[in-house]
């Protein structure tokens, strides 16, 4: 077989300056063997001698595996063809060729994406194993191992924090992640219910117990019989409920508004404030001895400003989660986008960063994340408190804060954050006086 046949003319001349690099007038008339490699040579012979020898076998397709030769000797992969047939009483064996590296990169390029989204899937499923509780900042890795802590009890919980730290989120890790994740988890807000009807609401009520009851009602407590109830907001009670609130935890039982007998319950309690509750109670407006009934597990979330680390994957969160119900391709944050983000106080916390970003992606007219005018006139609200890049205690304020946050709250030590800082821990505890930083419970 030589290169001045019909086949090798017709493959020359349509794409072997491409493939073989080589110009096609030099090509034609050598050796067809000066195209392949050994291996694929050698087969080609032996599958010629075969068909003259006119054992059955007219023609045979050669898998991935095998490889051509360029003119400057290096080899690439090929898929080929060999087959046989006679003309004229002469038999003429045929050689298709064809270039699979491309292919072949294409699918390995493939596979490469296909394991990085098994890895992204994971590294998500990572981070949102607490629902969608997302950070990687020391201060929320210590919340997530309080989840896992509490979660596997039936402690009574008191999640405090700022409006907007996610609360509610974190309630519903705990219940999901506990013996009664099967059982139904009762949401009440105490600040939301008209204050005429937050026994009935919690408690439940007999039949004509009041004006309006025309029929028995069961109330939250009774409906999360053997879940969790997550009482929000349980600073805004009524002094008068939190007596009540107190004998149905203490005893386990309670009596529907207008009832005579008494209902045992099996309740696991989670409840949650935005108040300091120490303060409530020297005001008189919280019971001393509820709030101890409340505080087993205190669990504090800290305000999105102690972790400025989780902003950026904080928003990338988000502008996944809005693309697809807005249906926008957002593919990118800019970084000074992200510098905008960092630098801003957000008093609003998690829930503000969530609605700026949705606001943000129905603005935006491409690829990339856009904030404008509006973003920037935000610190200018009344009473909002802008970005912290005024005066130098707010500056040291926050940088003291965010080492603290990193050491776990430890001020002296090898790792503590007087070293971190380079400060004396006397220093560091008279600036935190000054500065009027405390670690909240």
């Amino acid at each position: 077989m030589r290169g001045q046949c019909k086949y090798c003319e017709t493959l020359l001349q349509e794409d072997s300056e491409r493939v073989f690099r080589t110009p096609a007038g030099e090509a034609v008339g050598r050796p067809l063997e000066r195209f392949l490699s050994s291996r694929l040579a050698t087969l080609v012979r032996e599958h010629a001698q075969q068909q003259e020898a006119r054992i059955e076998n007219p023609s045979v397709w050669v898998p991935e595996g095998f490889a051509g030769r360029r003119s400057d000797g290096e080899e690439f992969p090929v898929e080929a063809t060999l087959s046989s047939t006679e003309a004229s009483r002469k038999r003429l064996h045929t050689v298709i060729l064809r270039d699979v590296e491309e292919r072949q990169k294409a699918e390995a390029l493939l596979r490469k994406l296909e394991l990085e989204n098994v890895y992204l899937q994971e590294e998500i499923r990572q981070e949102l194993r607490f629902g969608e509780l997302v950070g990687t900042s020391p201060a929320m890795h210590a919340v997530f191992e309080q989840i896992e802590q509490v979660a596997a009890t039936d402690s009574t919980v008191l999640i405090t924090g700022e409006t907007g730290t996610g609360k509610e989120l974190v309630a519903r890790a705990i219940h999901q992640r506990g013996e009664r994740r099967s059982k139904v988890l009762v949401k009440v807000n105490c600040a939301a219910l008209p204050s005429g009807l937050i026994e009935s609401e919690l408690f439940g009520h007999e039949k004509g117990a009041f004006t309006g009851a025309l029929h028995r009602k069961i109330g939250r407590f009774e409906l999360a019989n053997d879940g969790t109830i997550f009482l929000d907001e349980i600073g805004d009670l009524p002094l008068e409920l939190q007596s009540k609130l107190l004998r149905v935890l203490q005893e386990g039982e309670l009596e529907r508004v207008g009832g005579t007998s008494s209902i045992p319950i099996r309740v696991r309690v989670i409840a949650a404030t935005n108040q300091v509750l120490q303060r409530a109670i020297e005001e008189g407006r919280f019971r001393p001895d509820l709030y101890y009934r409340l505080n087993v597990f205190p669990l504090r979330l800290p305000a999105l400003r102690e972790r400025r680390k989780d902003i950026p994957i904080l928003a990338r969160h988000f502008v996944m989660k809005h693309g697809l119900r807005l249906k926008k391709k957002v593919e990118r944050i800019p970084k000074a986008v992200l510098a905008a983000f960092e630098a801003y106080s957000w008093p609003g916390n998690v829930r503000e960063l969530e609605n700026v970003v949705e606001r943000a992606m129905i603005l935006s007219r491409g690829s990339d994340l856009e904030v404008g005018q509006w973003f920037r006139e935000l610190d200018a609200r009344p009473g909002a408190p802008g970005l912290e890049v005024g005066t130098l205690d707010a500056l040291q304020r926050s940088h003291i804060v965010a080492a603290l946050e990193r050491t776990g709250w430890r001020m002296s030590g090898k790792r503590g954050a007087a070293t971190l800082l380079g400060l004396k821990p006397t220093t560091l505890h008279a600036r935190m006086k000054k500065l009027g930083i405390r670690r909240n419970p």
